[in-house]
């Protein structure tokens, strides 16, 4: 009894060594679909957010309010090729702080800050 289990056991092993090149790619196809779905669903969105963003904050000019990713609101005073100046001040005496472009979330229309 023990070898017929054995014998089965090992014939459903061997057989997928006999099939065709056709059904490797039938088993295959899933995945490959499964993949391309998730491409463009998850990755290919991202991207664009990327791109979106790289561009807003290539964009940036003196003047501008920004919001950064860690909710601080301010006005550009300063930019150079990494690194911008912000005035988080809203009275007379400036307060400046210095952060990475990459670190600006959205740039808001103008006259937010004086609105809050």
């Amino acid at each position: 009894m023990f070898n017929d289990l054995l014998i089965a056991t090992f014939n459903q092993a061997a057989a997928p060594a006999n099939q065709s090149l056709a059904g490797t790619i039938t088993g295959l196809l899933p995945m490959i679909l499964m993949f391309g779905v998730l491409w463009f669903l998850l990755v290919r969105p991202q991207m664009k957010r990327q791109k979106e963003h790289r561009k807003m904050v290539e964009s940036l000019a003196v003047g501008h309010e920004v919001i950064t990713t860690g909710g601080i609101l301010g006005k550009v005073t300063h930019i150079t090729d990494n690194y911008i100046t912000l005035d988080i001040s809203k009275g007379e005496q400036p307060a400046e702080i210095l952060l990475q472009r990459v670190a600006v979330a959205a740039v808001l229309p103008k006259g937010t800050i004086k609105d809050l």
